[in-house]
């Protein structure tokens, strides 16, 4: 299929973006970084590191969902290589869905290493301390598939506003329901003690256009190993696959639209 083609294609470029290299050369270090910081802390030094280095695989995938994703239809804009690559029999939305399975392999691949240096720094730190090396907990695994799950979230958050405004804005939006989506839940919560009604009207409807980003947060859970029942993974992924159709549907629809 011609997606395919497409998403081949900006794997590679990002791939060679040296913003990709930067954000994970750093996250590794970070994740080696904490054995330092678990010297440092009384308490289980790999309960520590887990926390420390899924925060981090955290931190730097949104990132690189956020700089690289607003980026996908902006960049081919600014190089005018958008005009060849419709000038070609392909769609629109084609386009638009190789842009972003091209980035998901690319983020798929980046969390492949950073899950791999943080396994690698646990076995480090349990040989140092004499324990099993192969005892390191499975269940990262779970915290970071949803890790993942959210990052696909957001790469298709970058994507709809890539297609309507300009990178910086769309950078903007896109750390703003990042941060929003994360905080949403407790504003819900907080918002029957609002004395004035508009405003408790108003989180009430931000509560349920933005994604609940913290549905997708159970590193807490994984690190001191609380049990997850497997209906909550199925309900989590159906959420984020809905909302993901919703988002690159929209977008679509947008891009169709745009005159170029």
């Amino acid at each position: 299929m011609k997606w395919r083609a497409v998403a081949i294609n900006t794997f590679k470029e990002v791939m060679r973006d040296k913003i990709f290299y930067n954000l994970l050369i750093f996250a590794l270090i970070l994740i080696g970084g904490s054995i330092l910081l678990a010297t440092l802390t009384l308490g289980e030094q790999s309960k520590i590191i887990m926390d420390f280095g899924l925060a981090s695989i955290n931190l730097f995938g949104v990132l690189m969902a956020i700089f690289l994703g607003v980026s996908l239809v902006s960049k081919e804009i600014e190089k005018r290589t958008l005009y060849t690559v419709l000038s070609k029999p392909i769609g629109r939305t084609e386009f638009l869905l190789g842009k972003y399975a091209g980035l998901l392999l690319t983020l798929l691949v980046n969390t492949s290493i950073m899950i791999a240096g943080l396994y690698l720094t646990l076995m480090l730190n349990q040989f140092r301390w004499g324990l099993p090396v192969l005892s390191v907990e499975p269940r990262l695994v779970e915290a970071v598939f949803m890790i993942y799950l959210e990052l696909c979230l957001m790469t298709a958050v970058a994507l709809l506003f890539s297609t309507f405004t300009t990178t910086t804005l769309a950078a903007m939006f896109t750390l703003s329901t990042y941060l929003i989506g994360h905080i949403s839940a407790n504003l819900l919560a907080m918002s029957e003690k609002f004395a004035v009604r508009s405003t408790a009207l108003l989180v009430k409807v931000i509560y349920y256009t933005l994604p609940n980003l913290s549905n997708f947060d159970i590193k807490g859970q994984v690190v001191h190993k609380v049990p997850i029942e497997p209906s909550y993974f199925l309900l989590t992924s159906a959420y984020a696959v809905l909302y993901i159709t919703l988002l690159i549907g929209t977008a679509a629809f947008i891009f169709k639209r745009r005159d170029f």
